[in-house]
């Protein structure tokens, strides 16, 4: 069994409103928000290469890197539309060692930008690991999602492209995904495993899954 994966996916807190209004700051949404549970909107494609657009997408990627974070979907930002912005860097592993990357699949990812995206799984394989959110701020919980994915969408300047990815990557973009659709993890994640991240961490962290799953009384 492979072991178990603390993921925390944290997000921003940059507002925009489609349509051509100034961006402004505000706090991270939250659950209980709509936008949170909305289904976001396509996004046309002659926007994309317009200034404001442009300026949306250099928002979500530094409020994410101000996150920390590793991903960020428009609508934890107030924003009903389908864009994700993902990022991996050296620094935000540094805590890990070569076999915890190893096991996590984890490897350095550089922005990427979806635009309407469309994600495909590949295979039955599926993983089973924490995953938190900052638009359920404080909270942990278990998650299986598929291993390998496909995604498909526009880049930043309208251009098509496919990405094939495993691992975490898959699971970043898995996430982000479902906040388009106005899903969030804790609709998948298996229930008795919610917690604080703190009382998470303390009590699994380092655990292989099935030691955590044993201890949780989860049988497939």
């Amino acid at each position: 069994m492979r072991a178990l994966w603390v993921v925390l996916l944290f997000t921003g807190c940059v507002k925009a409103i489609p349509g051509g209004k100034a961006m402004e700051e505000n706090p991270i949404v939250q659950t209980g928000a709509p936008v949170l549970r909305a289904v976001a909107q396509d996004v046309p494609p002659e926007r994309i290469n317009t200034p404001e657009f442009q300026k949306l997408i250099s928002h979500m990627v530094e409020t994410m890197r101000a996150a920390p974070g590793v991903g960020l979907a428009a609508p934890q930002i107030g924003v009903p539309w389908r864009v994700l912005v993902l990022e991996d860097r050296e620094e935000l592993m540094a805590s890990l060692t070569g076999q915890e990357r190893a096991e996590r699949e984890r490897v350095t990812v550089p922005v990427r930008v979806f635009i309407n995206p469309t994600l495909t799984p590949i295979g039955e394989d599926k993983v089973t690991f924490f995953e938190g959110c900052l638009s359920v701020a404080g909270f942990a919980g278990l998650v299986e999602r598929f291993h390998e994915v496909e995604v498909t969408g526009l880049d930043e300047h309208g251009q098509p492209q496919t990405w094939r990815v495993k691992g975490w990557p898959a699971r970043i973009l898995q996430h982000e995904v479902d906040h388009l659709g106005g899903t969030l993890y804790i609709d998948r994640m298996w229930t008795r495993s919610f917690g604080t991240l703190s009382q998470v961490k303390a009590r699994f962290g380092g655990k292989p899954i099935a030691q955590v799953q044993q201890e949780l009384g989860f049988t497939k």
